[in-house]
């Protein structure tokens, strides 16, 4: 539908000849006089400065900076972003005094630039461009050449001599008007332009000649008519109100929107509108037009990087139409030009202090200068750029951290995919589908359905694996320690594959809905495509994207001395420490290299996971006397105790808090539904058998399996996660957790005894009750008396718990009596303050609570403040006032959340603990935290 807009004056033809100040000071038809606004809407380049981001847009006001330093800019006005928000709060209508003011400062305009809109003897042709507080490429509207019409288009012809120039301009002014102000769709347009190139014969526009420009001109005229049922409009003052009407729309148009939605950008800024004369790189050789970046943006590098096109206008050479030649191509063509926007663009970055994006035009051997702003950059870059800047003095230290976000740290971290390969997947139709992007990196590998067929894959073949299956278990975890990648069709952000990959920093996506895997068929289906075991699969745990074939991957490296040196000067800055989550002594290694300062969360049930450790855990746990329990605990206590051996040494005198066992005990076992139908198979197939030799073993095995069932069967819980386990366990099955509290003093003592300095935590897990603490804490103590007693050694240590539960943060100041720390795990925290589950919500109501903004934002991702963060800041408060000293962190997934870094910073924690690949982040996090709030 074409777009209506207020009726504007439309002077009379012959008006068109005169000077257009007697023009603009006409009022609508039927209009009342009205006294001007006392609001300022708009504002001259020579009136705004760089400060004024928020009024003026990012563009308007770097327009301005640049006039107020003496680059040549040309001439032209800004209309505020708050024009924008009264136009759009009003039902698209201009605000009191808006237009008047345009008007004023389009006179102004005209009586700099010794022009005149719409005079056809002298013509000023300008652009209207939108121009937001953060810069928002290609998402907003912009039109060229305001101030065309036949008439223009005619004598500017004639009096140049240069008929292509005229019309070249007049059939974009008509596209873009058609498309941006009008609603017509772009296809009609380039039929014709297309059908001209291949009648001349040409690959681009710039090689059709100034009879097909007219033609063309005509023939999109035509287009607008017939689509909308009006003419293109003649008057340029109706067109440059009609483009300013169209520029603030866009500022809701939909791509916009998704792009504000993706970047994090507030939708109530609104947009500016530049009215810039019109500068023209399509006026011969002489001419032409570029984009170039002050640095290379995609190294660091310090060089000049960009493209330029001799005989173009700017949109040339962001469309695609035309290729490109690099920057360096100016300086062979018009090196004096080359040299001076050198030293432009070094002039830029010593103003702004930062590496700029800027657009230029040449017009017939001089240049202008037409937008600058700060560029975009890689990870990779943004580092080096950053402490290379700092090293220049440009910026300080603390500037120079404050540059690179948190997140930007993950490209060091895990292997990307390459640009181009992924583009050239996409092309070819190998984009398959895209799920949770839960760990970041990228990984290539054939599927395997199952952990063991991973890991034998892996170790003998030596393939790289992806391992798939509908969701993962902890028994998977050996096939998961093998594969390459994770990729699973149900799960959310913090279920066990989620969380085991980040541990590991395996690239995983999760929950990819539109994918259904068939462990049985050895096959999975997806996008109408079925992929065999033994396919090639390629994951992208930065974006979630899952494709068909294999991907070149790009392996970053943290030895990088950019990123060494920016996390270095972060430490320096921030406030709280670093811990790892790190269950292994190999994780605990790969923390410290990271730069942990200790290691926040050991949890000891993964160990038990270990194939030859899951037999004795189950032994255990299926014991019907206590010497038979004792005899699977002593076999399990020698693992344990050099599991810890392993943590200390690696951690050489740094703290390592380790959690006793926590989930429910039949997390160890088959699940119910499995065992129920092994046993009914196998209670068939031996009916079938009945007195033949091959019954005998399966016998042995149906008893075995009758056992197993009954054992689970005894522990069904109808809501296992808020049942038997953790201090509940270790209070029902005392054995156990004294055997993990031996096994973790034997190991500190023998480290000790080497000379290895510990210093062990003892977190006891899912406290509700103060007197659960005192219960469990006495006979643990106890028992590490012991130990210390009999190998003649003490340590020091600490007995503390982890706050998960509601009821622990409201009575922090009693628990605190029998603790000496703190450890929020955030991730039960968060289910038991909202009452829902993780997994089944991430998977399932969440994505649509999101979308439909109930919930601003994840709360299983980053801290939910108001909530679980309000039991956070009370623990604390009630924990420090029984016990001034108490030492508090936070263990849980969000400890490597930025956001949630900044509020653990803000609430007094002691430290933070997350995965090891996350430990950077964090550290860069933690500076940033304590820099925002430094006086």
């Amino acid at each position: 539908m074409p777009t209506r807009a207020r009726k504007t004056p439309l002077p009379p033809p012959r008006s068109l000849a005169r000077s257009s100040s007697a023009r603009l000071s006409r009022a609508p038809k039927g209009s009342r006089a009205r006294p001007a606004s006392r609001e300022k809407w708009v504002y001259l380049f020579d009136e705004g400065r760089g400060d004024m981001k928020d009024l003026l847009g990012g563009k308007g006001a770097n327009l301005a900076e640049m006039t107020r330093i003496g680059l040549p800019v040309p001439p032209g006005f800004i209309v505020t972003t708050q024009a924008c928000n009264a136009f759009l709060a009003a039902g698209s209508r201009f605000p009191e005094g808006l237009w008047e003011q345009e008007l004023t400062a389009l006179r102004k305009l005209e009586k700099r630039a010794g022009r005149s809109l719409g005079d056809p003897e002298n013509p000023l042709l300008v652009s209207c461009r939108s121009g937001a507080r953060f810069s928002m490429p290609g998402m907003m509207d912009t039109l060229l050449n305001i101030g065309m019409n036949d008439a223009v288009a005619e004598r500017l012809a004639a009096r140049t001599g240069d008929a292509r120039f005229a019309y070249d301009a007049y059939r974009r002014l008509v596209q873009m008007f058609g498309t941006v102000v009008l609603g017509v769709p772009d296809e009609p347009f380039e039929q014709v332009l297309e059908q001209h190139r291949r009648q001349q014969g040409v690959e681009n526009d710039a090689a059709l000649p100034a009879e097909d420009l007219k033609a063309i001109t005509e023939s999109f005229k035509a287009i607008v008519r017939e689509k909308t049922g009006r003419d293109f409009p003649q008057e340029p003052v109706e067109q440059l109100r009609l483009a300013t009407e169209a520029v603030f729309r866009s500022w809701n148009g939909k791509r916009a929107v998704d792009y504000r939605n993706a970047a994090g950008i507030a939708h109530d800024l609104g947009t500016a509108v530049n009215i810039v004369t019109m500068v023209f790189g399509n006026r011969g050789e002489d001419s032409g037009t570029g984009v170039v970046t002050t640095r290379n943006v995609s190294t660091g590098e310090r060089e000049m990087e960009g493209d330029y096109l001799s005989n173009a206008q700017g949109e040339d050479v962001v469309s695609g139409t035309r290729p490109t030649l690099r920057i360096s191509a100016l300086k062979e063509l018009h090196p004096k030009l080359y040299a001076q926007l050198e030293r432009y663009c070094q002039k830029l970055e010593r103003h702004f202090r930062d590496v700029q994006d800027v657009e230029f035009t040449i017009e017939q051997g001089k240049l202008w200068m037409l937008q600058t702003r700060d560029a975009k950059r890689t990870a990779q870059a943004a580092v080096r750029i950053a402490v290379e800047l700092a090293g220049e003095r440009l910026i300080n230290r603390k500037e120079a951290v404050l540059r690179v976000k948190p997140e930007q740290i993950d490209f060091f971290l895990h292997p990307q995919f390459a640009p181009a390969d992924k583009k050239a997947a996409r092309e070819r139709g190998d984009l398959l589908a895209t799920g949770l992007n839960v760990s970041p990196g990228a990984a290539s590998g054939v599927v395997a359905f199952d952990a063991d067929t991973a890991e034998r894959w892996s170790k003998e073949v030596k393939k790289a694996v992806i391992m798939v299956r509908p969701e993962t278990k902890p028994d998977d975890v050996h096939g998961m320690l093998a594969a390459r990648g994770i990729l699973t069709s149900r799960g959310g952000r913090t279920s066990h594959a989620a969380l085991v990959a980040r541990q590991f920093g395996k690239p995983a996506v999760v929950g990819v809905s539109a994918m259904e895997v068939d462990c049985e068929k050895r096959q999975l289906t997806v996008a109408g495509r079925v992929l065999h075991e033994g396919d090639t699969v390629s994951i992208d745990g930065t974006t979630g994207e899952v494709f068909a074939g294999p991907l070149e991957t790009v392996i970053p490296d943290l030895k990088d001395p950019h990123i060494l040196k920016l996390l270095e000067w972060a430490d320096s800055f921030r406030k709280l420490g670093v811990y790892a989550n790190a269950d292994y002594p190999r994780d605990a290694q790969q923390a410290r290299e990271l730069g942990a300062e200790g290691v926040g969360l050991c949890r000891t049930e993964h160990m038990f996971f270990e194939t030859d450790r899951l037999p004795h855990v189950q032994r255990m746990i299926l014991a019907r006397t206590d010497e038979e329990r004792d005899e699977a605990l002593a076999r399990l206590l020698p693992f344990q105790r050099e599991d810890f051996l392993g943590l200390f040494r690696a951690m050489n005198g740094q703290p390592v808090t380790i959690r006793l066992i926590d989930p429910p005990l039949h997390e160890f076992l088959p699940s119910h539904d499995e065992l129920l139908h092994d046993v009914t198979e196998l209670e068939t197939r031996l009916e079938l058998l009945k007195g033949k030799p091959e019954a005998v073993g399966m016998e042995a095995t149906l008893a075995s399996k009758r056992r197993m069932l009954e054992a689970v069967h005894s522990m069904r819980e109808a809501n296992p996660m808020l049942g038997l386990r953790g201090v509940r366990l270790g209070i029902h099955l005392p054995a156990l957790v004294r055997m993990q509290v031996r096994a973790l003093f034997e190991a500190a003592c023998q480290c000790a005894r080497e000379g290895v300095r510990v210093f062990p935590k003892v977190m006891i897990p899912l406290i509700a009750h103060s007197n659960e603490l005192r219960v469990e804490k006495e006979t643990l103590e106890a028992e590490a008396r012991a130990v210390m007693k009999e190998r003649g050694l003490k340590v020091a240590y600490q007995f503390g718990t982890m706050i998960e539960i509601p009821r622990a943060a409201l009575t922090a100041d009693q628990i605190a009596q029998d603790a000496e720390f703190f450890s929020f795990g955030t991730n039960d925290l968060t289910q038991t303050t909202y009452g829902i589950s993780r997994d089944d919500a991430e998977t399932g109501f969440l994505s649509e609570y999101l979308s439909k903004r109930i919930l601003p934002e994840n709360p299983f991702a980053t801290i939910d403040q108001r909530g679980v963060g309000a039991l956070m800041e009370m623990a604390v408060r009630l924990g420090r006032k029984t016990r001034p000293t108490l030492d508090i962190g936070i263990c849980g997934e969000h400890g490597g959340d930025p956001k949630t870094i900044a509020f653990c910073h803000r609430i007094g924690l002691d430290y933070v603990s997350c995965s090891p690949y996350r430990v950077p982040i964090a550290r860069l996090a933690a500076a940033h935290a304590a820099l925002a709030t430094a006086p």
